[in-house]
């Protein structure tokens, strides 16, 4: 089986889906390997590497698609203007694509329809679910602790204050105040962050559980008022709220988010669109100079005004939306995603063929489309299908 990993084209995206020393992995497993040249040089991974553990390396990404039975790739599928064409074109019918699609997420419906009509058989990572088995596989969790880590320092960069309290000849300038919405594996990582930085810390998060890992951190927790047996899904992840349990959850946090000077936003419902938790008029209210750093914005975002993809300023509030925070984490980040993939991969492929169980969770919860129609609950369910 040949597997091809092309150059990421998103904007300032320096990850790539293979370090060599998984392509060497794939090589001593019987996969031949096709990098497109200068794919890691943004990870510090270089062409002489890729090729010293047995890569073939190519210049045209055309060449990829057209001979790659699978395509390894960090981000959704996109125009690539060197080309002019979308790599959806690129690819061919039966090609295997695994890469974070966020199939759910609005933004992502006309490429997610154009890759069921290509007939490519596309697995979604955002959909490996957080089971023991899945652990190595698991691409989310490792791109959230990075995007924990890196969205807080990125917060603190635009804040016009210290982080940590300092006490100078003039007096004593009060530390910052940074509220986590959102307690999973990036919502930990963003108060440890925050709390090395000096912060005070406060969290807020609908699950009992987390709700308790964040005060295991030192965070000061805020009351949600929903109801645990509404909050908690299957496997222990958030559950989608009635619209009337959502607003009073907006109105029992607004107060709080009205007094921090960062707030980071990590609220996901697997498979479907991100809650809106942070209302346009909650922001009105909020501190001029405040940060919002929002790491729901690939589900829709947890903001109602986080742009999609960049770094606003409104109300006197900076709204970070930046969709590949793990990305400016590039050596570390591709370290971790590129073992987590090469597992799934050894995963799906039995005696050089992918073989797609359908009952298995795995599977189930990761495959977007296959021959030619759309079987992802989450995206079928945004799309009003």
């Amino acid at each position: 089986m040949i597997i091809g990993i092309p150059k990421e084209i998103m904007h300032d995206e320096a990850r790539v889906a293979a370090t060599p020393e998984t392509v060497g992995k794939f090589v001593e497993d019987g996969f031949e390997v096709l990098v497109e040249c200068h794919a890691g040089d943004g990870a510090l991974f270089h062409d002489e590497d890729y090729v010293s553990n047995g890569a073939t390396m190519v210049s045209d990404p055309q060449e990829i698609y057209d001979r790659a039975e699978m395509i390894l790739k960090v981000k959704e599928p996109l125009f690539n203007e060197q080309q002019q064409k979308h790599e959806v074109d690129m690819m061919h019918s039966g090609q295997v694509l695994i890469t974070f699609i966020h199939p759910a997420s609005p933004v992502n419906h006309e490429m997610v329809r154009r890759l069921t009509a290509k007939g490519v058989t596309a697995i979604t990572l955002d959909g490996i679910p957080r089971i023991s088995r899945a652990q190595n596989m698991d691409a989310l969790t490792s791109m959230s602790t990075c995007a924990g880590y890196k969205g807080i320092l990125m917060a603190a960069n635009h804040l016009t204050t210290f982080v940590p309290s300092m006490f100078t000849a003039v007096g004593q300038i009060k530390p910052a105040k940074v509220m986590v919405i959102g307690v999973g594996v990036a919502g930990l990582q963003a108060l440890a962050t925050a709390k090395r930085l000096g912060a005070i810390t406060y969290a807020a998060d609908i699950r009992p559980m987390a709700v308790e890992n964040a005060s295991s951190l030192g965070a000061k927790t805020v009351d949600t008022t929903v109801p645990a047996e509404l909050a908690v899904a299957e496997g222990g992840y958030a559950n989608r709220l009635p619209a009337d349990v959502l607003i009073r959850e907006q109105e029992a946090l607004c107060e709080t988010i009205q007094q921090m000077d960062i707030v980071f936003c990590s609220a996901l419902i697997p498979g479907k669109v991100a809650p809106i938790i942070i209302t346009e008029e909650m922001v009105k209210g909020m501190k001029k100079g405040s940060v919002i750093v929002d790491i729901s914005i690939d589900q829709g975002g947890n903001c109602e005004l986080t742009p999609k993809g960049g770094i606003e300023t409104k109300y006197g509030v900076t709204l970070m939306g930046v969709k590949n925070i793990p990305g400016l984490l590039p050596t570390s980040s591709t370290w971790m995603f590129s073992n987590n993939l090469y597992n799934l991969v050894k995963y799906l492929v039995k005696d050089g063929s992918v073989v797609l169980d359908r009952s298995d969770e795995i599977v189930q919860k990761s495959l977007v489309c296959i021959d030619g129609q759309l079987v992802h609950q989450g995206a079928r369910e945004a799309m009003g299908l």
